[in-house]
C-alpha cells in the first residue's frame, strides 16, 4: 500500500473509538460521480474512516468521461446538485438552465475541494478484484495498479452509465484514423476542421454532438439504428433574478426534491388529454414542445403515457414538426420513428438536431436499410458500399444497469462471483444490495434509478450510511440483506413492467448488450415505493438484514 493510501486509510478514524487494524478501512467508495463522492461525504460525516477510489483522474464520473462537443444535463443544473449544504447551494451559481460538462466537472471540483474530501480519494484506481473474507467480516479490494485496502464496508457507486459499449462490427481494429466513443472523450480537443466524420448511434449523446460538430467537419455522415423523438431541449441563461430567487427558496426547493416522485421541480398536469377538445390539445402541444427537458414527460397530459389515441396524436404533432424542420422528405421520414410512441424510450433533447440535416455536408443513412457490412482501413462499408473517413465517433450508448458492477470481480461468500450470481439478471434489494454479499452496497445501480438520477441514487446512498451507522452502533461486524426481502424485491421489479413505459427493446433492460439477460434494470415502482419501503426497513430496525459479528483478525 502507497504511504498516500495508508495516510487516506487512517485520516479519518473516529476520535476515541477503537480504529482497528492500522491497514483496515471502515468504508471504501468506488466511483467519484455524483453519487460515490456524497456516499464518501455520508461516511466521513458518521465518523468513519474512507477511502474512494476512483479509475479516472478527476470527479465528476460520466461528466468527467462524457466531455463530447456540447455534453451537458437535460435536468435542470439545480435540480442535479448537491442538498445537504445551504451554504454550497448559496455560494455555487449555475450560468445555465442545463449547464454544459466543464461547468459540471468545475463544480463537483468544488465541493470536493470546498468539504476536504479530495484527501480521502485516490485516483487512477480502477477496481479489478473484491473478495469478501467471510472470516474477518471484511472485503480485500484490488485495484489495476496494485493497491490492495482492506475495508469493512465496500460501496460500489459505480453508476448506470459508466461502462461505454461499441457493437461487434468486424474491423474496428483496421481503421487508420481516430475512433472515439462519447464516453470516452480525450481531453485534449479533436480538430474537426476540414474531417470526413462518421458519426454512429443517435441517441442522447449523439444529437448533442451533430449540431455541435455540423459546421466544423467536411462531411458529417450520421449512421442511425432507430429514430428517437428528439425534442428541443430549450435551455437558456440562469438570470440574476432567477440566482436570488433559488437562494431565497433554498428549503422548500430542497424539500419538493426530495420527495418528488421525479426527483424534479416539475408540476404534474391532473388534466387527461381525452377530456379535452382537438383545438386545445393542439395548443397545449405547442406549448410543450417549447417547453423546457423532461417538462415534455413530467407535465405532459396526465394519460399521454397510458392513453394510446393522446399519445399518437402527440407524436403527430412531433412528426409534423420534424417534416417542417427537414427540407428533405425523404430525411426527414427517416428521423420520424416507427416502432412504439413517445417514451417508449429514453427520451434525447437537443439543439438544432433536425436543423442541422439541412446542411449540405450532412448526411443520414438509417441502418436497417443500409447496414453495416464492416469497418475498413479507410472507413465503413455498408450494404450500398464503402465511405471514407478521417474520424469515426461512437455514440452507442453504455452497458446498462449491471454493466459496470459485473466488471469489479466481486466474489461473496464461498467465493460467489457477482457476476455470476447475475447471469439472469440482478437480484437486489431496494437496490443497492444483494444477498450473499454481506457488507456490500451499490446505490445508483440495477432496480433504483428512475427519473432525475442523483434524487434516487442520494435516497439510497443516504439509506446505506445510515444501515452503516445502525451495524456499527448495535455492535456488528456485518449486515447482509435476507435472502427472502431480495427475492421479494427482485419479484416486485420484474412483475411491475405494466408500471414502465419503456419498451423492453431499451437499454434500461440490456436489450442492447449482446448475450445479456433482458430484465428490468429500472424501478418501475417509483421513487414513494422506494421511499416508503426504506422507512418501513428503519422503523422495524432493519429487519430484512441479519446482523453479526466477525471473528477479529489482525492479519
Amino acid at each position: 500500500m502507497s504511504e498516500s493510501t495508508k495516510a487516506a486509510a487512517t485520516a479519518h478514524a473516529t476520535p476515541g473509538r477503537q480504529a482497528g487494524p492500522a491497514d483496515l478501512l471502515d468504508v471504501v467508495v468506488v466511483g467519484a460521480g455524483v453519487t460515490g463522492i456524497y456516499q464518501l461525504y455520508r461516511a466521513r460525516e458518521s465518523g468513519f474512516s474512507a477511502t474512494l477510489l476512483e479509475a479516472g483522474s478527476g470527479v465528476g464520473g460520466v461528466w468527467y468521461w462524457n466531455r463530447y462537443p456540447e455534453a451537458r444535463f437535460d435536468s435542470e443544473s439545480y435540480t442535479y446538485g448537491y442538498l445537504f449544504s445551504k451554504e454550497l447551494w448559496e455560494e455555487w451559481e449555475w450560468s445555465e438552465q442545463y449547464a454544459g460538462q466543464p461547468e459540471i466537472e468545475r463544480y463537483f471540483n468544488h465541493v470536493v475541494d470546498r468539504f476536504d474530501l479530495r484527501r480521502d480519494i485516490v485516483f487512477d484506481a480502477r477496481v479489478t478484484s473484491a473478495v469478501f473474507d467471510e472470516a474477518a467480516g471484511t472485503w480485500s479490494v484490488s485495484t489495476e495498479n496494485g493497491t490492495t485496502l482492506r475495508t469493512r464496508f465496500l460501496v460500489a457507486a459505480t453508476g448506470n452509465l459508466s461502462v461505454p459499449f461499441i457493437p461487434p462490427i468486424a474491423g474496428r481494429a483496421d481503421f487508420r484514423g481516430e475512433q472515439h466513443h462519447t464516453s470516452r472523450w480525450p481531453k485534449e480537443p479533436i480538430d474537426f476542421t476540414g474531417k470526413r466524420v462518421a458519426l454512429i448511434g443517435t441517441g442522447s449523446s449523439g444529437v448533442q454532438v451533430v449540431p455541435a460538430i455540423a459546421d466544423e467537419v467536411a462531411s458529417l455522415t450520421v449512421y442511425q439504428q432507430k429514430a428517437d423523438w428528439v425534442t428541443p431541449l430549450n435551455n437558456r441563461p440562469v438570470t440574476p433574478e432567477e440566482q436570488a430567487r433559488l437562494r431565497a427558496d433554498f428549503e422548500r426547493i430542497r424539500d419538493t426534491l426530495n420527495t418528488s416522485p421525479s426527483g424534479f421541480l416539475h408540476t404534474i398536469n391532473p388534466v387527461n388529454g381525452a377530456d379535452v377538445g382537438p383545438e386545445e390539445r393542439q395548443r397545449f402541444y405547442e406549448k410543450i414542445w417549447n417547453s423546457p427537458g423532461f417538462t415534455k414527460l413530467t407535465e405532459h397530459y396526465r394519460d399521454m403515457t397510458s392513453n394510446p389515441s393522446v399519445n399518437a396524436e402527440w407524436c403527430e404533432f412531433m412528426a409534423g414538426k420534424i417534416r417542417g424542420i427537414v427540407q428533405d422528405p425523404g430525411t426527414a421520414e427517416k428521423l420520424i420513428p416507427e416502432d412504439g410512441g413517445y417514451g417508449a424510450r429514453r427520451p434525447p433533447f437537443g439543439t438544432g438536431y433536425y436543423e442541422a440535416y439541412n446542411k449540405p455536408n450532412v448526411s443520414l443513412v438509417s441502418l436497417p436499410e443500409e447496414p453495416i457490412v464492416r469497418i475498413t482501413e479507410t472507413g465503413i462499408e455498408t450494404s450500398a458500399g464503402p465511405r471514407e473517413f478521417d474520424i469515426i465517433i461512437w455514440g452507442t450508448g453504455y452497458d446498462f444497469g449491471t454493466g459496470a458492477l459485473n466488471r469489479l470481480g466481486v466474489r461473496g461468500r464461498q467465493g460467489l462471483a457477482l457476476k455470476e450470481y447475475w447471469a439472469d439478471g440482478p437480484a437486489t434489494y431496494l437496490g443497492v444490495a444483494t444477498a450473499g454479499f454481506p457488507n456490500f452496497f451499490f446505490p445508483g445501480g440495477p432496480h433504483g434509478a428512475l427519473g432525475n438520477n442523483p434524487r434516487y441514487a442520494g435516497d439510497q446512498a443516504d439509506f446505506v450510511a445510515e444501515a452503516l451507522v445502525h451495524t456499527r452502533d448495535c455492535g456488528y461486524d456485518v449486515i447482509e440483506v435476507k435472502a427472502a426481502a431480495e427475492q421479494e424485491w427482485t419479484d416486485l421489479m420484474n412483475n411491475s413492467d405494466s408500471l414502465s413505459i419503456f419498451q423492453r427493446g431499451s437499454y434500461f433492460y440490456g436489450a442492447n448488450i449482446p448475450g445479456k439477460a433482458v430484465r428490468q434494470l429500472l424501478n418501475p415502482t417509483g421513487r414513494w415505493k422506494l421511499q416508503e419501503l426504506i422507512r418501513e426497513v428503519k422503523r422495524y430496525d432493519y429487519a430484512t438484514f441479519a446482523f453479526s459479528k466477525a471473528d477479529e483478525r489482525d492479519d
